[in-house]
Formats: C-alpha cells, structure tokens, sequence
C-alpha cells in the first residue's frame, strides 16, 4: 500500500536529454546544482542523472574544487 500512494516520477539525465557530451568544470553555477547545501556531491538517485554522467560531473566537481571554484565544505 505504501508503495501506491506515492509515485515519484522517473527523473530522466539531463546531459543526456539536451544531448550534452562535455561537463566544463570551470562552469561553477551550473555545477552548484549538483551539490548539496553543505557541499556533498548529490547522488545518481537525487539527480536523475545517468551513471556515465554521473562521474563526468563528479569529476567536473573534484576538478573544480582543486582550482579553487567550488567550495570543499559549505558554511552554516
């Protein structure tokens, strides 16, 4: 019963809907949407997105921090 009151709609992968190839990582505002608010990247169930994607943003994210873009840890 509990599994038939709520249907969550199938969350689809962006980069792949907009036929998107490349994550920049120097694209830091874009990039923020897949981090959570205190600065965890968000996993594959809470993006929707693909697991091949799913790593380039990672990687985009890791790179980012490295250069100083992204923040490692959020403030409170």
């Amino acid at each position: 019963m509990n599994g038939e009151l709520f249907k969550r709609r199938k969350k689809y992968c962006y980069f792949c809907k907009e036929g998107i190839d490349f994550v920049d990582y120097k694209d830091d505002n874009f990039l923020r949407r897949f981090l959570s608010d205190r600065g965890k990247i968000r996993s594959r169930r809470a993006t929707g997105n693909c697991a091949r994607h799913q790593r380039l943003v990672a990687t985009a994210i890791k790179r980012a921090r490295e250069m100083g873009l992204l923040p490692y840890t959020m403030t409170r």
